[in-house]
């Protein structure tokens, strides 16, 4: 199946197996994305050849392989796409230790500004959370999986020292909660805050019954990997990304 979906930035998620997004920002002119139960075969092929023969020349454009195998490279490759990203999935079992630190929940319209200055500091490297907007959030919490009680904050000395937003997949069997995102504000780092930011997160899952926690990180961020790694969480699946030139 594919589908194409217009105006909508690299995080927007579409609940088909093979989605085509034309994108408002970053790099790539489009991105595709094969979801882990879609056959890399002739058809899916085909459909990803269509998408670039109606790109112009010189637009860039990214395929990304979920849960991709050992055999993807070889599939990319085919289609004249070359890897250059690996995400990975990290997991852990819940519940864990309890955090020390009281967050609370994030106010909409309250809360927009101050979270945008901290998102944008911490993440101005990050090709899909940072440069956020307040259209790009506000397209967020609109989504059906948005609980501003899942978006815990930080606060120390009446400013936001960091956040910790979490997202419930209830399609997943058993369902599973997500750190969508984390950060520590720069002026903050230090202090040894991501861990129990973290799990504050993981605390607001394990309390809605959830028994399964995980994250995304890049897989060459070896300092964030080897601190998700001391909470528990092992590499559980690769979602590796490509790009091509069209000529």
């Amino acid at each position: 199946m594919l589908s194409r979906v217009s105006g909508v930035g690299a995080a927007t998620v579409v609940s088909v197996t093979l989605t085509v997004a034309l994108l408002d920002q970053g790099e790539f002119s489009w991105s595709i994305t094969v979801g882990p139960d879609q056959p890399r075969d002739d058809n899916t092929a085909d459909e990803i050849t269509a998408v670039v023969g109606r790109s112009e020349a010189g637009q860039q454009g990214q395929l990304w392989i979920e849960r991709a195998g050992a055999d993807d490279d070889l599939f990319a490759d085919g289609l004249g796409f070359h890897p250059y990203r690996d995400l990975w999935r990290m997991q852990r079992p819940l519940p864990t230790d309890r955090s020390a630190l009281t967050t609370r929940a994030f106010v909409p319209g309250s809360d927009d500004d101050e979270f945008l200055r901290v998102n944008n500091r911490a993440f101005h490297w990050h090709p899909e959370q940072g440069g956020l907007t307040h259209r790009d959030l506000a397209g967020r919490m609109a989504e059906t999986w948005f609980d501003p009680e899942g978006f815990r904050l930080y606060e120390q000395g009446g400013r936001l020292a960091g956040f910790c937003w979490t997202k419930i997949h209830s399609d997943e069997t058993p369902p599973a909660g997500e750190i969508y995102a984390i950060a520590v504000d720069p002026d903050f780092h230090g202090q040894g805050l991501g861990k129990p930011i973290t799990l504050a997160g993981l605390d607001h899952l394990a309390d809605q019954g959830l028994t399964a926690g995980f994250l995304y990180v890049e897989s060459d961020n070896h300092p964030a990997v080897a601190t998700y790694r001391s909470l528990g969480f092992g590499h559980h699946a690769t979602n590796r990304a490509y790009r091509l030139v069209v000529e």
